[in-house]
């Protein structure tokens, strides 16, 4: 059995696993602009990912614990109305690619700890001053890294800040209402949702289908397990132990992460000043890490999750 040093909390469990997750999440940019910049319709790409990736999860679930297939009435609703949300932001997002490059999409995308404190200060969670701070340097970050008076398109931006918001919107459903479920089945019916979703979406356009590439198939095929598969089951797995909340102060992770594989990859190059806003981001979460140990549910938080 595996017993934990007297000095390390077991909430490490939960942000290794989000940094573990920011570390899947850090590829989808650049593999999903290379496979939209490729031709593939974004609503058919985010299909196919997703498709995939729960075709894996399923898989491993069946063999290792078939009994999480299954999923109680109440959970299942919430599911799918995160998968719901989920759709839509990754649907949004992908789409975006087809304006921003990899790194400005994801620069703008960190957002997302501002959106997800928002949602959970409706819900009761205490808007620190050093949730404030952290913020502030991502923001700052973020700044420098667009420019000042960048050529920026703004359907882009829109489009990923709309991306920002139902997220947030699922992760906090996730926080709420999903926390007493095993995460590897949460993920599973998310993921079934988002490709139900936007399947129906790509029927409704037409359904037009251009036969990928064997690169671009590959490209999906890598983003299903690392960016879908292996992401959500950490993610889900480390909001269950320290809340949504804490675990979106490390997004600035997976945009510096991104920027560095678009830098090596796409080409995509960034200037002195640009770097110096990814360290900024950086550093915003690093100074969340300092909170381990002293992220507790909210007792209110915790009865919303039996609900």
């Amino acid at each position: 059995m595996l017993h934990w040093p007297a000095s390390f909390s077991p909430n490490w469990t939960g942000w290794l696993l989000v940094v573990l997750a920011n570390v899947c999440f850090s590829v989808v940019s650049p593999i999903g602009r290379y496979v939209v910049s490729n031709g593939m319709d974004p609503a058919l790409f985010v299909v196919l990912r997703w498709s995939m990736a729960a075709l894996l999860l399923s898989g491993t679930v069946a063999v290792v614990e078939p009994q999480r297939l299954f999923i109680d009435q109440n959970g299942l609703r919430f599911a799918c109305l995160a998968g719901l949300f989920n759709s839509f932001s990754a649907l949004t997002f992908a789409s975006s690619l087809k304006y921003l490059d990899a790194s400005m999409a994801s620069m703008i995308y960190s957002a997302l700890p501002l959106a997800v404190l928002v949602l959970l200060r409706f819900r009761g969670e205490k808007f620190t001053y050093r949730n404030l701070v952290r913020i502030a340097i991502a923001v700052l970050g973020v700044y420098l890294l667009i420019g000042p008076g960048g050529d920026v398109p703004l359907i882009g931006v829109l489009l990923v800040l709309a991306a920002v918001v139902f997220f947030a919107v699922q992760l906090v459903l996730v926080q709420w209402y999903l926390r007493a479920y095993n995460p590897r089945t949460v993920a599973l019916y998310i993921m079934i949702m988002i490709a139900l979703v936007n399947g129906s979406w790509w029927w409704i356009q037409g359904s037009a289908w251009h036969m990928p590439s064997q690169q671009v198939w590959l490209a999906i095929g890598l983003l299903a397990l690392v960016g879908s598969y292996l992401s959500r089951i950490c993610y889900y797995g480390g909001i269950q132990r320290i809340g949504s909340g804490q675990a979106s102060m490390l997004s600035p992770l997976e945009t510096l992460l991104t920027v560095v594989w678009a830098t090596l990859f796409l080409q995509e190059r960034l200037s002195p000043v640009q770097w110096i806003g990814g360290a900024l981001i950086l550093l915003s979460a690093l100074l969340a890490i300092q909170r381990l140990g002293r992220a507790r549910w909210r007792p209110r938080l915790r009865m919303g999750a039996r609900m």
